[in-house]
């Protein structure tokens, strides 16, 4: 079958750039689906994606769709025959809705089948409903109309460019009439361009001034940004996020280095940052200590004759800037940052709730208790809780909002705080993601658990528990940053101690229901089910540590690792059915079960050969979960197999002698007692 390679450009005003490279996958994904939903095969498809444009080029494309066939199933044949061969109703209705007779019917099989032969179109026929359907399906969140026109888009259309091989594929989408005139540069080349052939589209618009492939431009600034940085001794900070946007402003990608006066590096080098990245788009520079340099990389989309020109544009247009940021950091100095509690006093936390200044107060006793805990220092735990918010009334914060306790770690030093009290005013927000940062101090630690503890007891305790879709308070946030805090810093906290005292510090402004504590636990340990999925542990390994309560997380996280590592082991399939077996036993039980096992009716070698077992085990294992060994400690449960395994093959545990079988009982209670001190391993069967 004949094969043609196909382009589709839609031109436009410039596209939102934090959308570009979304709109154009998606426009991609939109086109194959449409050509394999129509059965037209092609070797490959790749999206091009500029500032005035979306296109799609669709190597080796059949011209014609294939042949295919439809089969509709009717009555029975039986049903559709009366005694003396005539069609019956039923029959005659299937071939009108078939539109065909009732002899043109196939009655060889148990139904009357009519199979339908659909000729194929031409591809050419079936793109522009394709190309149509996959732009009505961009993930555009507001569409606009332009002119006197209700076509609806994302930015007003400018030409449209459909070609299949050499020839137009004759369409009208979006207003746009098909052709192969396609733009480029907006002042390199402003005259319109003939595209020749799809293959021809790439090295043409590269010949226009326009590098259409979104990868290719997106490279090209990435390492040219970083030949200018290492040129000035820095390297340049290029977030995905930005490096995206930043290729999605451009056709024609020239980058330039730029400076501002270094008196504005006695500003926290994240708040000029922050401006110069999120408001001008601009590549900042770091030294080989990561302090900022006095220089930054602008990516026009011209390339001047005179580049000083622009180079000088850029840099008055961010002096304001930073000049603002000075302002602020100069102003917020002035006044201690203690002081600024007063102003929080008025602002609201939450209704139920109080004020900031009231958690602030709360997070201070509540890091206090947790610091002693933990091994920090108690007092600069408080100190830091009190103060951990007052940066949120600062007029830095209020025009870098992301700079919530950055700047309270810079005002706190001026201020002459203890610098873990300054540390843990940027630390208590940790982490701030998934896999993000941890703090680095006790302090800092204790800080970042009382808030995240606080906010979870109040939220909780007035009922706005989140749902399936909604989450306000990004409590699972809050969870999930307890459990990585104390499990991956190795921090040692009695999760419902802490969770008590956090209880105290609200008094009645919650509801203290008898079992809000384990409402707030058990959400928060319940995050860790997720987390151990994705680290490829079986739930059963969760289940079996969960039933057992532990109040540390870092103890529940040692005791799953533990029974992780005991699966592995050749004798833990047998164990975890024996355990099982056990359980279920002792379940059933319909008398009370002793621990006490009497040695004297102790009668057949099987059983005095597992007590012997039992014995040598409790003496071996104790010592060894309260050390928290608990992989060594099923490493030597798990010699246990063979007494086990011959006790159950030649005792009768549910003997007619009552003293018998309630001395065996207390026997497989005390094994199970074992086990229990580090995991219910039944519940791996």
């Amino acid at each position: 079958m004949m094969q043609q390679d196909f382009l589709v450009e839609l031109g436009t005003e410039e596209l939102p750039p934090k959308s570009l490279k979304r709109l154009a996958e998606a426009f991609l994904a939109g086109v194959e689906k449409g050509l394999q939903d129509a059965g037209l095969s092609y070797a490959a498809a790749r999206y091009y994606a500029a500032p005035r444009r979306l296109a799609i080029l669709v190597d080796a494309l059949e011209t014609q769709q294939p042949d295919r066939s439809n089969q509709l199933d009717g009555p029975p044949v039986q049903a559709a025959f009366d005694a003396e061969g005539k069609p019956t109703k039923a029959a005659e209705g299937f071939a009108r809705k078939c539109g065909v007779d009732v002899a043109e019917l196939d009655r060889s099989g148990a139904k009357l089948r009519y199979v339908q032969s659909i000729p194929g179109q031409a591809s050419a026929q079936l793109l522009p409903a394709i190309v149509d359907t996959a732009l009505a399906g961009l993930p555009i969140p507001k569409r606009m109309r332009w002119g006197e026109r209700k076509t609806e888009f994302v930015r007003p259309t400018q030409w449209l460019v459909m070609l299949q091989g050499d020839s137009i594929v004759p369409a009208e989408i979006l207003s746009q009439n098909a052709d192969r005139s396609s733009r480029g540069h907006r002042f390199h080349h402003p005259e319109p361009l003939r595209i020749k052939t799809p293959a021809d589209y790439a090295e043409q618009m590269r010949d226009a001034n326009v590098i259409a492939d979104f990868a290719e431009r997106r490279e090209l600034i990435r390492a040219r940004v970083e030949e200018l940085a290492a040129a000035e001794q820095g390297t340049a900070i290029m977030p995905d996020d930005l490096l995206d946007e930043v290729t999605a402003l451009v056709e024609w990608p020239v980058p330039l280095v730029c400076s501002f006066e270094e008196r504005f590096l006695d500003v926290p080098q994240e708040a000029l940052i922050s401006t110069m990245q999120d408001n001008q788009k601009y590549f900042c520079l770091l030294d080989a200590k990561g302090r900022l340099l006095p220089r930054f990389i602008t990516v026009a989309n011209i390339e001047s004759r005179d580049p000083a020109q622009i180079v000088s544009g850029n840099e008055k247009v961010v002096r304001p800037r930073l000049t603002d940021a000075e302002f602020f950091f100069r102003q917020d100095k002035k006044n201690p940052l203690a002081e600024r509690n007063t102003q929080l006093a008025n602002v609201v936390f939450q209704a139920q709730l109080g004020s900031v200044y009231d958690k602030a107060k709360r997070v201070s006793a509540l890091a206090q208790f947790i610091a002693e805990q933990i091994g920090g220092d108690a007092d600069r735990a408080a100190r830091a809780g009190l103060l951990s918010k007052c940066d949120l009334a600062t007029e830095m914060v209020g025009e870098f909002p992301e700079l919530q306790g950055i700047a309270g770690y810079y005002y706190a030093r001026h201020d002459g705080e203890h610098e873990d009290v300054a540390l843990a005013l940027n630390e208590q927000y940790m982490p701030r993601g998934a896999g993000a940062e941890l703090p680095t101090t006790q302090t800092g630690a204790a800080v970042a658990l009382a808030d995240k503890l606080d906010t979870l007891v109040g939220i909780f305790g007035i009922g706005m528990l989140p749902t399936g879709s909604k989450d306000p308070y990004a409590l699972r946030r809050a969870a999930l940053g307890v459990l990585r805090i104390l499990i991956e810093k190795g921090l040692e906290l009695d999760l419902n101690a802490a969770i008590a005292v956090a209880v105290e510090q609200y008094a009645d402004q919650i509801k203290t229901a008898p079992d809000l504590a384990a409402q707030v636990q058990d959400f928060i340990f319940d995050r860790l089910r997720a987390r151990y999925e994705d680290e490829g542990i079986d739930v059963a390994v969760y289940q079996s540590v969960r039933t057992l309560s532990p109040a540390s997380p870092l103890d529940f996280d040692q005791r799953v690792q533990a029974v992780q590592h005991f699966r592995s082991l050749p004798e833990a399939e047998a164990l975890a059915a024996a355990n099982k077996r056990v359980s279920n036993l002792l379940a059933k039980a319909e008398m009370e079960i002793s621990n006490e096992i009497d040695q004297q009716l102790l009668h057949e070698p099987a059983e005095r050969a597992l007590a012997s077992a039992i014995a040598e085990a409790e003496q071996q294992v104790a010592p060894l979960a309260a050390q928290r060994q608990y992989d060594v400690a099923l490493e030597r449960l798990a010699a246990l197999r063979d007494p086990v395994d011959t006790f159950f093959d030649e005792v009768l545990v549910n003997a007619e002698d009552a003293l018998l079988r309630a001395n065996r009982y207390a026997l497989l209670a005390r094994l199970r007692g074992l086990f229990l001190g580090v995991a219910d391993i039944s519940l791996l069967g």
